[in-house]
C-alpha cells in the first residue's frame, strides 16, 4: 500500500523526522491562503499522486509570485499526472502540497528496506541525491553506502555516524543525520512498512537537514489484518487501478500490463512462467491474474469478466495446474465463465493434473470457440498466433 507524499511527511513529523512546512489543498483559493500563511517569497507547488519523477512530468512546480502559485496550483488541480511511473493514462491530481521555498546547500538520497537476502532492515544513503538512484545504482555504485540494522539490536548509532561519514558531513550535521536515521529506522519498525524513500533530504542554507520528498510503502499484510488502522484509513483508491481493486475484492492478485494476451493461471509462479514463455514467443501479457490454487467457477468467471473488461485483450490464455482442485472441476468453470461472461475473443485454454483427461473432453464436447493446447509452450503459441489472426 502506497502513502501520498503529505501523509508520508505527517508520520515523519510524528516521529521525529524534520520536513519543510507546508499545507495540502484542494483549491487554487486554499493554495494562495496556504502561501500567505507560510509566508516568503517563493513556494513550492506539489501535486499529490502515487508516482514518482512528479518533476519531471511537470508536477513539482517552483513559483516565486501568489498570482503564479494560483495559476499552478488550479492547472494541476482536477488534471492527470503523468511520469515515467504512471504509464500513458498519468494519475488523477485532487490535491497539491504547498510548501515554503528553501535554500539548497546540498541533496542527499536516503532510504530503509526490507533486505531479503540478509534478512535485515538496509538503510541506504548516497551523496547524489535529488537524482535517479537506479542511474546511480547502475553506473556508479561505488556512491551507495548502506548499513544493516541487526533485527534484535536495532539499528546502530555507530552505523548512523559512518555513513554520515561516508556521505561527507561535518559537524551538527552528523548528529542530525544520526537522529533522522534512527528516528526513520524507528518509524519503518513502528508501522510495518517495506519502504521508506527520501529523496532528496537537503541540506538548507542554515545548515539543517530537512526531507523535502517523502515516500512510504506499507506492507499490504499488516493493513490486511490491522495491525495498522490508522494507515489503512490513508488508503486513496484513486490511484489504484480500478481492475486490481476489484480483483482483491474476490481474492485474485492481479497486475494490469501494457500487452494483448489476458492470463488466467493458478500459482504466483506459475503466472510468472506463463508470461515468460508468452514473451519467449513473441507475445504481450495484458495482466498477471492468480486465481489461486482452491480456485472455483464463481472466482474464474470473476477473473474472466475482470479480464475481458480491458479493450486491450485480444486472445486469453488460460494455464491451470489441477491440483487442489481437479481439472474437470476447472472445465467446467472455464465453459460457465466462457458462456456465461460472453466472451468475444479466443480462449486458449491449457489444462494438466488430475482428472486432465476428463477436463479436455468437457472443453472439447462444450461447442464454444477454445482453443485446447497441450502443453505451456503449445499454448502460449497458440494465444500469439490468436492474437494475430
Amino acid at each position: 500500500m502506497n502513502l501520498h507524499e503529505f501523509q508520508a511527511k505527517h508520520l515523519f513529523s510524528r516521529f521525529g523526522i524534520p520536513v519543510p512546512r507546508g499545507y495540502l489543498v484542494r483549491s487554487a483559493a486554499e493554495a494562495r491562503k496556504a502561501a500567505e500563511r507560510l509566508g516568503g517569497e517563493r513556494w513550492v507547488v506539489k501535486a499529490q499522486v502515487h508516482a514518482g519523477a512528479r518533476g519531471k512530468g511537470g508536477g513539482i512546480k517552483l513559483v516565486k509570485s501568489l498570482d503564479e502559485l494560483t495559476r499552478c496550483a488550479e492547472s494541476m488541480l482536477g488534471s492527470r499526472l503523468v511520469t515515467p511511473q504512471t504509464g500513458t493514462g498519468g494519475l488523477p491530481v485532487d490535491a497539491v502540497l504547498i510548501e515554503e521555498g528553501l535554500a539548497i546547500t546540498r541533496e542527499i538520497y536516503l532510504s530503509a528496506l526490507v533486505d531479503r537476502m540478509s534478512n535485515r532492515v538496509l538503510l541506504l544513503g548516497s551523496a547524489a541525491g535529488g537524482i535517479d538512484i537506479e542511474e546511480v545504482a547502475a553506473k556508479h555504485p561505488q556512491q551507495i553506502l548502506s548499513a544493516r540494522a541487526n533485527p534484535i539490536a536495532g539499528l546502530q548509532p555507530y552505523q548512523c555516524r559512518e555513513l554520515a561519514f561516508g556521505l561527507g558531513l561535518e559537524g551538527k550535521q552528523v548528529g542530525e543525520l544520526v537522529k533522522i536515521m534512527l528516528n526513520l529506522y524507528r518509524c519503518f519498525i513502528a508501522l510495518d512498512l517495506s519502504l521508506i524513500e527520501i529523496n532528496p533530504l537537503i541540506l538548507t542554507a542554515q545548515d539543517e537537514l530537512l526531507a523535502l520528498d517523502a515516500k512510504i510503502n506499507v506492507d499490504d499484510n499488516a493493513v490486511a489484518i490491522g495491525r495498522q488502522p490508522e494507515i489503512a484509513d490513508m488508503r486513496d483508491t484513486s490511484q489504484e487501478d480500478e481492475a486490481e481493486i476489484r480483483a482483491a475484492e474476490h481474492g485474485l492478485s492481479y497486475i494490469t500490463l501494457g500487452g494483448n494476451i489476458g492470463c488466467m493461471v493458478n500459482g504466483a509462479g506459475l503466472a510468472m512462467a506463463t508470461m515468460d514463455v508468452i514473451k519467449l514467443y513473441g507475445g504481450e501479457p495484458a495482466n498477471f491474474l492468480d486465481v489461486g490454487g482452491g480456485t472455483n467457477a464463481q472466482r474464474v468467471a470473476e477473473a474472466f469478466k475482470i479480464i475481458c473488461a480491458s479493450p486491450n485483450v485480444k486472445a486469453i490464455l488460460v494455464n491451470i495446474f489441477g491440483g487442489i482442485v481437479r481439472c474437470d472441476m476447472i472445465a467446467e468453470g472455464i465453459i460457465n465463465a466462457v458462456k456465461g461472461v460472453g466472451v468475444k475473443v479466443p480462449v486458449v485454454v491449457r489444462l494438466e493434473g488430475t482428472n486432465v483427461e476428463r477436463g479436455k473432453q468437457l472443453l472439447a464436447q462444450s461447442e464454444l470457440d477454445i482453443i485446447a493446447a497441450s502443453n505451456l509452450a503449445d499454448g502460449a503459441q497458440r494465444a500469439v498466433a490468436a492474437v494475430g489472426r
